[in-house]
C-alpha cells in the first residue's frame, strides 16, 4: 500500500492500532478559504480522532521534539534547578499570605500550617517528577497530560495555565514598581507611574518600570538558560539573604510570649493554635499559594544534563529548603507582635513602624521583595515560553512558536511573543493579582498531574506494555475526587456545630482512604518506572489528588468565572484551527516528513 492509500486508510478508521491518519500535507487545512471550509466540515471527526490521541513518550523526546529544529542545550544541574525554584517560589507573596493567614486563620499556629502546606507541596512535586524524568521535554504539564489523557485535555490546561502565566507576570511586573519605590522611599505608583487621561480607570496608568522590567528579562532568557540560571541565581541568593536578615532581626526583637499571648485577651483566644486544628488547616490552605512555582522548574527537564539524578534533588530540594525558611519566617513575625495585633497586608512591615530607629527595616522588606519580584518574573517568564514552545511543536498551535535558536539554544519566539504580550498588558492594565496568589488554572493542573501519574502506572500502554483496561483507574479517580469534594463541601457548608461537622468529615474521609485502600488491593500496576518513581502509591498521588480538590474548593467566584471564560475561548481556538493544525501536522508525520519515532536520549543527556 503506498503512503496516499495508507493516509486515506488511517482518515477513514480513525486512531485504530496507532496509526496516523491526516491530510497528508502540512497546512493544507489552510492553503485556501475552499480547503479550510472542508476542514470545517470535517471537525466533528476530526475532534473525535484527535481530542483523545494520546502521543507515546518516545514520540515526544524525537519525532515532536525535532519539529523545534535545534536542540535547547543541556547546560543545568541539580544547583541550578534549586536555584529557579527558590527563584519561582520565594517572591513579594509570601510576605502578605503571611500576615493573613496569621491574623485571620491560625495564629501563631501559621508555622505549622506552612510546614502542611510544604508536605503538601512535596507531594505533588513528587508527580512532576515522576514525567520530568521518564520523559525530559520542555513541556511540563501540558507534555505529560497529552501522553496521558490525549490531546484536548492538554490543549485546554495547558491554555489556561500560559494565560494565567501571562495575566499573573503582568500584574507582578507593576507590582516591582510599588516595592522598589518602597526600597528607596518614593511614593512609586504616584510618581513613577503615567496618568493617560480618557483611559478607563484601571487602564490609564501607564507603567514604563514594567515594561522595561519584562524586556530586560526576555532579552536574558532568549540569550541563554545558563546564563539566565546564573543571574537567577545571584539574585535569589541576595533575595535569600535579605529573608535571614529579617528572620534575624524578628527573632532578636521578637518575644517568645507573644506565640501564646494575645494583645486583645478579652476578645480573642490565646494559646499557639487560638483557633484550633481548623484554623491551622485554613491557614495552610492560604499559604499554599506561596509555593506555587516549584512546577515551571519541570520545564526545564530537556535543558538538564542529568534528568534522572539533578530533577528528583532539584524539585525536592528547593521545596524543602523553601518549606524551612518559610517556617522561620512566620515564626520571627509571629515573635514580633500578637496574632491579632498584626497587620495582615503588610505584616513585617507593620511590625517595625512603630519602633523606634527601626522604620530602615522597611526600606530593607522592600528591597527584599523587588528582588523576590525579579526572580520570580525570570522563572515564570522561562517556564511559561518552554510550555508554548511544545504546544507548537504538539501541532495544535503554529510551528513557529516551537522553533529553537542554534545559536542561543533557546525557545526565542515563543519567549519573545509571550515578553512582548506580557509587556503590552502590564504597560496599561492594573491587574491585581498578586504573584502567589493562586489561580485555579495551575491548581488545576496540579490536579490532572496527580491523576494522570496514577493513569499511566496502572493502564500502561504504548511503550509501557500492553495496556490493561482503563475503567478500575478511572473508576478510582472519579471515585476518589467525589469523596476529596464531599469532604471540601462539608469543611466549607456544614454546620458550625462541632459534633456534626466532625462527623461528616470523618465519615468523608474514612471513605476516601477505603477507596484508596480497595484499589490498591484489587488492582496491580502494570508499569513501574525504571528511573524514578512517585514512593507510596497510589496513596502520594491521591494525597495531592485530594489537596488540590481542597484547595479549588476554596476558590472564589471570579475564579471560576474566570476558568470557564478561558476554557470556553480556547476550546473555540481548539475547535477552529487547533483540531486541523493537528491533523496536517500528524498528516506529514504519516508521509514520513518528520522522522523516527524510538525513543532516544540525545548525546548531551546522561543517566
Amino acid at each position: 500500500m503506498d503512503k496516499k492509500a495508507a493516509l486515506a486508510s488511517g482518515s477513514d478508521h480513525g486512531a485504530t492500532g496507532g496509526e496516523v491518519a491526516g491530510p497528508g500535507g502540512c497546512g493544507s487545512s489552510f492553503a485556501s478559504l475552499r480547503a479550510y471550509g472542508r476542514a470545517l466540515a470535517q471537525t466533528p471527526r476530526r475532534v473525535a480522532w484527535r481530542a483523545c490521541a494520546a502521543t507515546a513518550p518516545g514520540d515526544e523526546m524525537s519525532r515532536v521534539r525535532a519539529r523545534s529544529g535545534a536542540r535547547m542545550a543541556r547546560a543545568l544541574r541539580w544547583w541550578d534547578l534549586v536555584g529557579l525554584g527558590l527563584g519561582g517560589m520565594v517572591g513579594a507573596g509570601v510576605f502578605v499570605a503571611t500576615g493573613r493567614a496569621t491574623r485571620l486563620y491560625a495564629g501563631p499556629g501559621v508555622v505549622v500550617s506552612y510546614a502542611i502546606a510544604g508536605l503538601c507541596a512535596l507531594l505533588s512535586a513528587f508527580c512532576y517528577t515522576e514525567f520530568a524524568v521518564d520523559m525530559p521535554v520542555a513541556g511540563g504539564a501540558f507534555s505529560y497530560l497529552r501522553v496521558t489523557f490525549g490531546e484536548l485535555a492538554a490543549f485546554l490546561t495547558g491554555a489556561n495555565l500560559i494565560m494565567e502565566y501571562v495575566f499573573s507576570n503582568a500584574a507582578v511586573a507593576r507590582s516591582f514598581t510599588a516595592y522598589l519605590g518602597t526600597a528607596v522611599g518614593v511614593d512609586a505608583p504616584s510618581k513613577w507611574r503615567i496618568p493617560v487621561p480618557g483611559l478607563p480607570e484601571g487602564f490609564n496608568q501607564v507603567d514604563l518600570v514594567a515594561v522595561g522590567v519584562i524586556l530586560l528579562i526576555s532579552v536574558c532568557i532568549c540569550y541563554s538558560t545558563k546564563e539566565s540560571s546564573v543571574v537567577n541565581m545571584v539574585l535569589t541568593a541576595v533575595h535569600v539573604a535579605f529573608i535571614l536578615f529579617i528572620i534575624v532581626i524578628g527573632f532578636v526583637h521578637g518575644d517568645a510570649r507573644n506565640l501564646t499571648r494575645p494583645a486583645d485577651p478579652s476578645h480573642n483566644p490565646g494559646g499557639f493554635f487560638p483557633h484550633g486544628a481548623m484554623g491551622v488547616f485554613n491557614g495552610a490552605a492560604m499559604v499554599y499559594l506561596s509555593y506555587i512555582g516549584y512546577d515551571a522548574v519541570s520545564t526545564m527537564a530537556e535543558e538538564v544534563e542529568r534528568p534522572a539524578r539533578d530533577i528528583p534533588i532539584g524539585v525536592s530540594g528547593s521545596v524543602v529548603v523553601v518549606t524551612a525558611l518559610y517556617c522561620l519566617m512566620a515564626a520571627s513575625m509571629s515573635m514580633l507582635l500578637p496574632y491579632d495585633a498584626i497587620d495582615p497586608d503588610s505584616p513585617f512591615s507593620g511590625a517595625f513602624r512603630g519602633r523606634p530607629g527601626m522604620a530602615w527595616v522597611s526600606n530593607v522588606i522592600g528591597a527584599g521583595a523587588s528582588l523576590g519580584i525579579l526572580t520570580s518574573l525570570m522563572v515564570a517568564m522561562l517556564g511559561q515560553a518552554r510550555y508554548l514552545c511544545v504546544i507548537g511543536r504538539s501541532g495544535v498551535m503554529p510551528a513557529w512558536l516551537a522553533r529553537v535558536n542554534p545559536r542561543t539554544a533557546t525557545p526565542v519566539n515563543a519567549s519573545a511573543f509571550l515578553g512582548l504580550f506580557t509587556a503590552a498588558l502590564a504597560l496599561f492594565t492594573e491587574l491585581d493579582i498578586l504573584l502567589n496568589l493562586v489561580c485555579i488554572g495551575t491548581l488545576f493542573v496540579f490536579y490532572m498531574v496527580a491523576n494522570a501519574v496514577v493513569y499511566r502506572r496502572y493502564v500502561g500502554g504504548g511503550e509501557l506494555g500492553r495496556p490493561r483496561s482503563a475503567w478500575p483507574t478511572l473508576a478510582f479517580l472519579l471515585a476518589f475526587s467525589l469523596a476529596a469534594l464531599s469532604f471540601t463541601l462539608v469543611w466549607k457548608l456544614a454546620p458550625p456545630e462541632r459534633g456534626v461537622r466532625t462527623g461528616l468529615l470523618a465519615a468523608c474521609g474514612a471513605l476516601a482512604v477505603a477507596t484508596v485502600a480497595a484499589f490498591q488491593a484489587l488492582v496491580p500496576q502494570a508499569h513501574t518506572p525504571e528511573l524514578w518513581g512517585v514512593p507510596g502509591m497510589p496513596w502520594v498521588p491521591a494525597a495531592s489528588v485530594f489537596l488540590n480538590v481542597f484547595l479549588l474548593g476554596s476558590l472564589d467566584r471570579p475564579s471560576y468565572v474566570r476558568f470557564g471564560f478561558f476554557s470556553v475561548a480556547a476550546l473555540l481556538v481548539y475547535v477552529l484551527y487547533s483540531v486541523h493544525a493537528s491533523y496536517d501536522a500528524e498528516g506529514s508525520s504519516a508521509a514520513g516528513l518528520d522522522g523516527g519515532g524510538a525513543k532516544v536520549q540525545d548525546e548531551a543527556c546522561t543517566v
